[in-house]
C-alpha cells in the first residue's frame, strides 16, 4: 500500500484502548498481499468468470495488538 493512500485513510482508533491504530502489512504464507473478490466483472470478462478484487489494508494497535483488516473499496 502507497504511504499517501494510508494519509488519505481515515486514522483508525483502537475501539478497546482508544489509541490510534498503526499500519501493518498483511500478507499470506506464500508472501503475498491480500484481497478479497467483490463481484463479478461486466462485459466480456465477466462472462468469463473475471471477478473484481480489492486489496486488504491492515491496522494494529499499538497497545493490545488488536488487529483488524479493511477493504480498499476505492
Amino acid at each position: 500500500m502507497s504511504t499517501n493512500r494510508w494519509y488519505r485513510m481515515e486514522q483508525r482508533r483502537c475501539p478497546d484502548c482508544g489509541v490510534t491504530m498503526e499500519e501493518t502489512t498483511v500478507r499470506d504464507t506464500e508472501g503475498m498481499r491480500l484481497s478479497i473478490t467483490t463481484g463479478k466483472r461486466d462485459g466480456l470478462l465477466g462472462k468469463v468468470g473475471v471477478r473484481n478484487t480489492a486489496k486488504v489494508q491492515g491496522v494494529c494497535c499499538p497497545e493490545c495488538g488488536l488487529v483488524r483488516l479493511y477493504a480498499d473499496l476505492e
